[in-house]
């Protein structure tokens, strides 16, 4: 097993947000703002590498009639500490993210990578795997709450980009505008990722011609 190609599954193939298009409820609801983006993005990656870890290191020991609520016990475990750790050294966001930290329990990505992934292979590839599709989703959220932030309200991070005269389009802040915006995010990833397998399958097939040429 590849473990750049496992990676390279959790980032863009296999994208949770713009290919799966899983966990949106969370995405939409708290990409109002860059920060928030990111910052939900990171507190999925923890949740998720955490989670792949254990479930990976415990995988011989749990028996299958009760994996599922063992896999829930283990995430909610890291939600946990996550959410404590942010109310301790981040209030702010904590405040901004609000619910849906505790939510991260309940997010299909999460619970699938533990039972599709994490409970069938070793520690690293799972290591892999949850850090694959977390930074995955982090560039979902991150993209999506700059796009928001930038379209809606004029600023990056907090920082004005644009004169007093600047007017945002304050839809774009709202759920109608997250819906709009990430569909066309959407839209753009996959016709760049299809057209990249397509090349690529094309270059393969163009050296397996040659190949055979030659062989011949």
């Amino acid at each position: 097993m590849k473990l750049s190609r496992v990676f390279y599954n959790g980032l863009i193939k296999e994208n949770t947000i713009f290919v799966q298009a899983i966990g949106l409820c969370a995405l939409l609801a708290v990409t109002t703002s860059a920060i928030n983006g990111l910052a939900m993005g990171i507190a999925v990656i923890a949740v998720t590498v955490g989670s792949n870890i254990v479930v990976s290191l415990m995988r011989k020991f749990i028996p299958d009639e009760i994996r599922i609520p063992a896999f829930i016990v283990v995430i909610a475990t890291f939600v946990t500490m996550v959410d404590m750790f942010m109310k301790a050294y981040t209030p702010s966001l904590y405040k901004a993210l609000g619910i849906f930290i505790p939510l991260i329990v309940v997010n299909c990505m999460i619970l699938g990578r533990a039972e599709a992934f994490a409970s069938k292979n070793s520690l690293l590839p799972s290591i892999v795997d949850g850090l694959g599709m977390g930074l995955g989703y982090t560039l979902a959220s991150l993209s999506l709450g700059m796009l928001r932030e930038i379209i809606g309200a004029g600023s990056l991070f907090g920082i004005p980009l644009f004169g007093m005269n600047f007017q945002p389009a304050l839809i774009f802040i709202m759920p109608a505008g997250s819906f709009i915006l990430l569909g066309i995010m959407m839209g753009i990833f996959n016709h760049v990722r299809r057209k990249k397998e397509t090349s690529k399958t094309g270059e393969k097939e163009e050296v397996l011609d040659e190949y055979i040429y030659n062989f011949d």
